[in-house]
């Protein structure tokens, strides 16, 4: 018994500290909630690369050490010289439950430190009514829309950073990775955490993955640990009490479509989208089964593929006579090393680098592509990287550093008219999170909106301070990654 017993400990503090090694190594820095969320949320259509390096990773190594351990504590062993026993099996049992309490301790403890344990506790047992103070509530706040509605685009560029920028610009490169969109951003507006033209928002609670950047940019909230096992898959949909950007544009009459480079079904993204709004999604599964791609294609959904069919998409929405909102994410950037297309050239010795490099130029002909179509004038587009890069390779080939602060990057090109010249102090030096861009992505679009805050985020046109500003980034952050009434009760509908 007692061999069994530290054998489960070893094993449990095995994976502890393999899994957390991986982790690090794979996606950076995770904290605990977004571990709960992604392990807690629908998995099927992940990338299958992932799993096949847990399974190199902390499985293998999970296995082999178990495995020699188990070995050693199994067999009898004793150690006796001229007839005097030094070495017992008992002393042997005892030391392997030593053992195996330290590495289980060990794991823990690094767990905890590196993947910040804590915010799961915080999360599920420490209660604070921040949100509930401060949340503005899209379905009861005036919306005023313009006599007429402008189209909306919504880019969510994968990973994409202003640290690709040169330093120069305000990025981390000794070259420019991205001078098409550079000189594309000059024509749009761009709000920055700096006094520089090149900034973005700062990481809040529940904003730093993909899943969790669409749903701050349509729901105006962090995406919160799930209040039970089912709470963004149970039979009322993905967060049923929220009223989301989809859900407000459907009311409003527009005709929608989000299209990703990848199968919406990771996450929950498409009953996110299905139920709130209606809208159309065209994932991978999509363009399989209308024939699209053939039903063999095993590679990722390259973005050249992408822009082709969202052109298609976008003249399609543009002649139903409807005001139209199209969202689409690309691809290529996702880590592990993203796809490289054939397309592509390689300049740099670096994969991701040149990644970046293709994907941004091809995201500019694509924005000049729209801009040259009958609808742009009425069109406002807006344009995001989805959360900070989790390629820790290519930041280790660089050489990136510590005290630079890594933000996503941003534009919104051709705005209504009435913010279109928005002072600087409205855009230089400001502490915003994606939260922000629900009401701010409205104000681009000519809407005013009553009191400038939906959810817990500030139209920043307005210049009227934000969450962040007005009580601080780490009060907030620390507050927002604690247990909320209202969400679980209004916004889960947890029952």
């Amino acid at each position: 018994m007692a061999s069994i017993i530290s054998t489960l400990l070893f094993f449990f503090g095995c994976v502890l500290f393999f899994a957390t090694i991986w982790t690090g190594d794979t996606f950076g820095k995770l904290t605990g909630d977004q571990i709960v969320v992604n392990m807690l949320s629908p998995a099927s259509g992940s990338d299958t690369s992932t799993y096949i390096t847990v399974a190199e990773g902390p499985v293998f190594s999970t296995l082999l050490f178990t495995t020699l351990f188990v070995f050693f504590d199994f067999k009898k062993f004793s150690l006796i010289i001229k007839g005097k026993t030094l070495f017992s099996e008992k002393a042997k049992r005892i030391l392997c439950l030593i053992l195996s309490i330290a590495v289980l301790a060990g794991g823990f403890c690094y767990g905890y430190k590196e993947c910040t344990l804590f915010k799961i506790y915080n999360g599920y047992l420490v209660e604070s009514d921040t949100i509930d103070n401060l949340y503005a509530n899209p379905k009861e706040t005036e919306i005023k829309f313009p006599e007429q509605k402008r189209n909306l685009i919504h880019i969510y560029l994968e990973s994409l950073e202003n640290s690709y920028f040169s330093k120069e610009l305000g990025g981390f490169m000794d070259m420019n990775l991205m001078p098409e969109l550079e000189k594309l951003s000059y024509q749009g507006v761009v709000f920055s955490n700096n006094d520089g033209f090149f900034g973005g928002p700062l990481e809040g609670t529940g904003t730093s993955w993909s899943c969790a950047s669409m749903i701050n940019q349509t729901t105006g909230l962090p995406m919160k640990m799930p209040a039970k096992v089912d709470s963004y898959m149970n039979e009322e949909g993905f967060l049923p009490g929220a009223y989301t950007l989809t859900d407000l544009l459907n009311d409003e009459g527009y005709e929608q479509t989000v299209m990703f480079g990848a199968d919406a079904s990771f996450g929950g993204l498409k009953t996110y989208y299905t139920t709130h709004g209606g809208v159309k999604v065209f994932d991978y599964s999509y363009a399989k089964e209308n024939g699209y791609i053939p039903e063999d294609y095993r590679v990722w959904w390259d973005d050249d593929k992408l822009y082709e069919f969202a052109k298609e998409e976008i003249t399609r929405l543009y002649e139903t006579g409807k005001p139209f909102n199209f969202t689409m994410e690309t691809a290529d950037t996702h880590m592990p090393n993203g796809y490289l297309s054939e397309n592509a050239e390689t300049p740099y010795d670096n994969q991701y680098a040149n990644v970046i490099a293709y994907s941004t130029s091809q995201a500019s002909e694509f924005i000049k592509w729209i801009m040259a179509q009958p609808f742009y004038e009425n069109t406002t587009i807006v344009i995001i990287g989805d959360h900070i890069s989790m390629e820790t390779n290519f930041f280790e080939h660089y050489g990136f550093t510590e005290d630079y602060l890594r933000t996503q990057y941003n534009c919104i090109i051709n705005p209504a008219s009435s913010v279109s010249n928005p002072a600087e102090s409205a855009t230089r030096n400001r502490k915003w999170s994606n939260w922000d861009y629900f009401p701010t992505i409205l104000a681009a679009m000519g809407c005013e909106i009553e009191g400038e805050r939906l959810g817990v985020g500030t139209n920043l046109f307005s210049g009227k301070q934000t969450v962040f500003e007005e009580y601080g980034v780490d009060h907030i952050n620390k507050e927002f990654e604690k247990k909320s009434a209202l969400y679980n009760n209004e916004i889960f509908q947890v029952k």
